[in-house]
């Protein structure tokens, strides 16, 4: 059952949520200045493989996110954010389903998240999910101009 004071569903996230998202994840502690929300939010939304879904309450702000996407192997959420005044209200599972339901959608049936090393609270919300920790090392290298570092024109995310 949603809170009374929030929608029962989510929607589809648009360009125009920009700021709002950037809010939520920086409440929320997702937000990291070298990954601007502009270059997430545009490349999910303009990709066949990803979505990014959006929660809100009765007045249209966002309260929650999640973005979900695949490479043709895996699934893979990310974003998953509820803002602090509706953590432990169920969103947060809600927004799971959202990312898995796609996911299986799109024909994934193996999906993983990432979730820092010293946020044990977020890594026991997924293991109450049914998600397990994996022994591996992800690791990374940019292999062009980091989104943080680059210039944009006014049109650039339209």
């Amino acid at each position: 059952m949603t809170a009374p004071n929030i929608k029962p569903t989510p929607r589809t996230a648009t360009l125009n949520d920009i700021p709002a998202l950037s809010q939520l994840w920086q409440e929320t502690g997702l937000y990291r200045p070298y990954n601007p929300p502009e270059w997430d939010v545009t490349f999910a939304l303009s990709s066949d493989e990803a979505t990014l879904m959006v929660w809100e309450d009765n007045s249209d702000n966002i309260i929650g996110s999640v973005m979900a996407g695949h490479d043709g192997h895996r699934g893979w959420i990310y974003y998953m954010a509820v803002a602090p005044l509706h953590q432990k209200s169920g969103l947060g599972r809600k927004l799971i389903e959202v990312g898995e339901n796609w996911l299986r959608d799109q024909g994934v049936w193996r999906m993983q998240l990432m979730v820092r090393s010293e946020n044990t609270a977020t890594q026991d919300f997924y293991a109450h999910l049914g998600y397990r920790a994996l022994d591996v090392t992800v690791m990374q290298k940019d292999i062009d101009i980091p989104p943080a570092d680059r210039t944009y024109g006014p049109n650039s995310f339209t």
